[in-house]
């Protein structure tokens, strides 16, 4: 497992828009990965409200539930995105880190099933969910 988890924390890092974002993997392993996003200004889609895009969410969802799927214990290797439903429920709170914490809960040969949440200080009330399907492919 440390060699998935190694392997999934370097794509990661390697990503052009995770680095853009400013992605910050916190915690990953056994299927289970949490990233946050710090708040920049230049992730502001509201210039008026200060609230970050729903594009910048959508992709620190996304990377976050790949990464949940890299590293579950019965996946043989990579992943892309098949399906990914996202439900907003609110604006997160402008000046405010947003998190992830992605969980890949169901493995197939050939799908990763993934939920997860976004918060900000206000855990009480999500940010957004998310549900998803990924590939599930041989090898790194």
């Amino acid at each position: 497992m440390a060699d998935k988890t190694k392997l999934a924390r370097q794509f990661i890092q390697a990503i052009p828009h995770a680095n853009e974002l400013g992605l910050v993997l916190e915690d990953i392993g056994d299927g289970v990965a949490r990233i946050s996003m710090p708040y920049d200004k230049k992730l502001v889609g509201d210039p008026k409200s200060g609230v970050v895009a729903g594009g910048a969410v959508s992709a620190l969802m996304d990377t976050c539930c790949g990464a949940a799927v890299m590293c579950h214990p019965d996946a043989p290797g990579g992943t892309a995105t098949i399906d990914l439903r996202i439900d907003y429920m609110r604006a997160a709170t402008p000046g405010q880190t947003i998190t992830t914490r992605a969980t890949c809960h169901h493995i197939t040969r050939n799908v990763a099933f993934v939920r997860a949440v976004a918060m900000d200080d206000d855990t009480d009330r999500p940010v957004a969910t998310a549900s998803g399907a990924f590939t599930v492919e041989n090898g790194f």
